[in-house]
């Protein structure tokens, strides 16, 4: 009996995947925040400029509030439209202002403007447990805020475009202006990071100030 021997296997051919490349990313139409403003953060001029103009609006004092305690506490976005009157004490003049992104939180004294704000603005939604109430009694949406913001920068013929996040610049760099202490405004603003908080420091125009003796 003869035996036929299996034929030897040739090596394993392994099939080589080509190795695709991404397509190269287009460029945006987007333009970047310098080529849109020289600065992110909002003067005391300016902000006035764009309460007054948020009065204007069909929900003015409302709106005219929050741009003012956006920019008083340095409130984000989102921090804004979920402030409950739990946490406003009128008869103390007191704010707890819950933070997030791991922020630290703080209790701020109400100044006489606000308290009139928030007295008129309970008196408008007294049913609501929020302080900014949309047209259907919730809270306000963060992109409805925005958007309020934005159109009162526009109204108010602010030589750029605004977006809330210039307020809470605008607060840290109004406070290091005035010469408060660092670790003070890292508190006041919630930083959980000093180095967030430098910058405004770096940006005070008193630091300068005597370079000059004219």
């Amino acid at each position: 009996m003869t035996v036929i021997p299996f034929p030897k296997r040739g090596p394993r051919l392994l099939k080589v995947r080509e190795s695709v490349s991404p397509p190269p990313k287009t460029s945006s139409n987007r333009r970047t925040y310098l080529e849109v403003r020289d600065r992110e953060y909002l003067f005391e001029d300016e902000v006035e400029a764009m309460i007054k103009a948020a009065r204007k609006g069909r929900w003015g004092h409302r709106d005219s509030t929050l741009i003012l305690m956006g920019y008083r506490h340095g409130l984000r976005i989102s921090e804004l439209v979920n402030l409950r009157w739990q946490q406003i004490n009128l008869k103390t003049a007191h704010i707890h202002v819950r933070r997030l992104k791991g922020s630290r939180p703080s209790v701020h004294p109400l100044a006489g403007e606000e308290m009139r704000s928030l007295r008129q603005l309970q008196r408008d939604f007294p049913d609501s447990p929020y302080l900014f109430v949309s047209e259907r009694g919730g809270p306000m949406t963060p992109d409805a805020a925005r958007k309020m913001i934005k159109k009162a920068g526009e109204v108010a013929e602010l030589q750029f475009p605004v977006h809330p996040h210039m307020l809470r610049h605008g607060c840290g760099y109004y406070l290091a202006a005035k010469g408060i202490d660092t670790r003070a405004i890292q508190d006041y603003l919630g930083h959980a990071n000093i180095h967030h908080t430098v910058r405004y420091t770096q940006l005070a125009p008193h630091r300068f100030d005597g370079f000059w003796d004219d």
